[in-house]
């Protein structure tokens, strides 16, 4: 399995069905993958929605299944992740549905933005993208520092 690192930050705007005309640079980086499907979710951690191609859905399903379901918090998490997961794929014209359940715990409306953040592609409602990647509580200096100051420069954790 190839990893796949998908580039761009996209504003789109869906259609009255909530249908959303992939932009044609996310179109090329999807093209080998595209045939496989997707899968959408809600995020655990905002108010967005991902968009997992079908590989990186199964190497996340292979490790959930991993979990002993007789483990009552392993269980609540598995139910709690994949609740209201659809499959989706692209159309002929080249979009993606937004099930409209999805689209309502985001709070998709007008202006949407597809955000790659490797392999997973974040779906925010527009002002709700700004606000978060323009929050002045959030220092990230510091959160970069917190989080890749203790990789080598090579990516691993190994001290050189």
């Amino acid at each position: 399995m190839s990893t796949i690192n998908l580039i761009g930050v996209h504003e789109c705007k869906p259609d009255t069905k909530s249908r959303v005309a992939l932009p044609a640079a996310l179109k090329r980086q999807l093209q080998p993958i595209v045939a496989d499907g997707f899968v959408m979710k809600r995020s655990v951690f905002q108010p967005c929605l991902e968009l997992f191609p079908m590989q990186e859905w199964n190497a996340v399903m292979t490790k959930l299944n991993g979990l002993n379901r007789f483990v009552k918090k392993n269980a609540d998490f598995i139910r709690m992740y994949t609740a209201g997961v659809k499959m989706v794929d692209v159309d002929g014209s080249g979009r993606i549905l937004i099930p409209k359940d999805l689209a309502a715990y985001a709070g998709i409306r007008q202006e949407i933005i597809l955000n790659a953040t490797g392999a997973v592609i974040e779906i925010w409602d527009k002002q709700k993208y700004e606000d978060v990647i323009n929050d002045e509580s959030v220092d990230f200096g510091a959160l970069a520092e917190d989080v890749m100051g203790q990789l080598g420069h090579n990516g691993d954790t190994s001290i050189s």
